[in-house]
């Protein structure tokens, strides 16, 4: 049976006021990571400068999803769903897929990595430096210089500067974001010591409500779902035919196993289409051809950000 919990007809029933922002009411925002982490960055660029939010720290990621879905601490949440470097969070669909939230926007961030440590220490006084695996894998080249220094793999990178600096290490840093080291009160020693200068991360924007872009950006939108195919020949290719054949982008495609059910997966689509009548046509097609399916969002296209 499909799921019938973002038809196209609730989606056109619940229209969004803004593309941009929440109601004026949400303004506390979940966060995984502490304040200062690439996430707070992403959320105040969707938000805009003018619009005063809360954010909420968030210890992981399921902590950020049972928050946002109990509703009292935050109103919305941001969520990293892939980098252009590391790929997909995997964990994070699973995430979206067992828990009824619903997807209201997106940003694309530029992530610029920084060496950043107590004011005053030199490159030659550290020993030891600290970050999230991820960031330290994307840093490689630059440490590959300075083979005295230890990279030590920590939970978070803003978290790192806090700890640096809390902890009064003079002979350890931390990479993390311009952003941490202004808020803790640290220098930069080496800015942007990324190995790879278009380093992207997709973040969503995540709330309990469904919502369909209004006006003109319903033309133009982007529509995740997620799905399960009939165990029939060209079942997929019959999926993905049908979205070309209505002249929608295809940006995203991932699957994943699914536990129960040996090599049977579930399908992550992501597309983009040009207007609405081509996206009410996509959703009654769709749903003729797999064997369950579930709508994340309908949203309007995210926006790139440097730093």
């Amino acid at each position: 049976m499909k799921e019938e919990n973002y038809s196209v007809k609730m989606a056109t029933s619940r229209i969004a006021s803004s593309n941009y922002q929440m109601t004026k009411s949400s303004n506390r925002i979940a966060i995984q990571g502490v304040r200062g982490a690439f996430h707070e960055i992403a959320a105040r660029r969707y938000f805009g400068d003018s619009q005063a939010i809360e954010v909420v720290e968030a210890t992981t990621f399921d902590d950020l999803v049972e928050m946002t879905l109990d509703g009292k601490a935050v109103d919305g949440a941001l969520m990293a769903i892939e980098n252009t470097i590391a790929g997909s969070l995997m964990h994070n669909y699973n995430l979206l897929n067992n828990n009824d939230l619903y997807i209201k926007g997106e940003v694309y961030l530029r992530i610029v990595q920084n060496l950043i440590v107590t004011p005053g220490v030199k490159i030659e006084d550290l020993t030891e430096v600290y970050s999230h695996p991820v960031a330290l894998a994307q840093c490689v080249n630059f440490f590959k210089q300075y083979p005295h220094i230890k990279l030590i793999e920590a939970t978070d990178t803003a978290l790192s500067v806090r700890m640096v600096k809390e902890q009064k290490m003079i002979h350890a840093g931390a990479v993390a974001s311009s952003l941490a080291a202004e808020m803790y009160g640290m220098e930069i020693l080496e800015a942007s010591i990324e190995d790879y200068k278009k380093n992207y991360t997709r973040f969503l924007v995540l709330s309990r409500q469904s919502s369909f872009p209004s006006g003109e950006g319903r033309d133009g939108a982007k529509c995740s779902v997620v799905f399960t195919l009939k165990h029939e020949i060209g079942s997929l290719h019959t999926v993905l035919a049908t979205l070309a054949q209505h002249q929608a982008n295809l940006t995203k495609i991932e699957s994943i196993p699914i536990p129960d059910e040996p090599w049977h997966y579930r399908f992550f689509v992501a597309f983009t289409f040009d207007n609405f009548e081509r996206y009410q046509l996509i959703m009654k097609d769709l749903d003729n051809l797999v064997e369950s399916y579930k709508v994340l969002g309908v949203y309007q296209k995210g926006r790139y950000w440097e730093m």
